[in-house]
């Protein structure tokens, strides 16, 4: 049984696109009737959220519509523009081009391949073992030593979020996993599903309840409370 033929998934995937395009609607109706700046800000926030959901549900639908090497390609060129993103909040100079070319062009697509033909033994310590052993080397062999530790930990760091976490995603849909055979989709629906949910009711609650700031200079919408 493929993924596309699983009722299961049909019936999943169904319903998160009839849930978002209610949420749109709503989102909508809202902004027609809000009034103050602050409620204006809110749902203005709300849409977008519900725009970024939209193309996230739409890359799931892609990669499992193209099948195991869709996936791979569509993460991929995730963690690439992840990654550069990445770099571009942290301080970087000449002296790591190279290193950052190896980040970007050798651990990423490696990465990735090794995901592709289900190499797991390698795929899991390719980057955590030898992509962060050759990083510092590259770096000591260009001579600037100027903030060594720091410019090593910040790309090995990218590599970690940016890919290595990431191509665990698409992993899933190749990885052999008794009971779910045909069925792998399930697992990544779930993963994408249990994060987005995540990211919805702390926002929804956060709005209702929240009133005292865990870390307002960092993340000024994040609350908690106490009963």
């Amino acid at each position: 049984m493929s993924n596309l033929s699983d009722p299961v998934f049909q019936q999943l995937l169904g319903g998160t696109f009839a849930a978002l395009a209610l949420g749109t609607i709503a989102g909508q109706l809202l902004k027609r009737r809000a009034r103050s700046e602050d409620a204006r800000a809110t749902v203005a926030n709300m849409n977008q959220r519900i725009k970024a959901w939209w193309v996230m549900c739409a890359i799931f639908a892609v990669a499992v519509l193209t099948g195991g090497i869709g996936s791979i390609i569509l993460f991929a060129l995730l963690s690439f523009l992840a990654l550069r993103e990445f770099i571009t909040l942290v301080d970087s100079g000449r002296g790591d081009h190279r290193a950052l070319l190896i980040a970007f062009f050798l651990a990423l697509p490696a990465q990735y391949v090794l995901v592709a033909i289900g190499w797991y033994g390698l795929f899991s310590i390719f980057i955590p073992v030898y992509a962060f052993l050759l990083i510092p080397g590259v770096l000591a062999v260009v001579g600037e030593t100027e903030n060594f530790l720091q410019r090593t930990a910040t790309i090995q760091w990218g590599l970690t979020i940016c890919v290595y976490a990431i191509s665990h995603a698409p992993a899933l849909l190749f990885l052999d996993i008794p009971g779910y055979d045909g069925r792998e989709a399930l697992l990544l629906f779930y993963l994408v599903l249990v994060v987005q949910l995540s990211d919805v009711l702390q926002y929804v609650f956060g709005k209702l309840f929240g009133r005292h700031k865990i870390a307002p200079r960092v993340s000024p919408n994040k609350t908690w409370e106490v009963s």
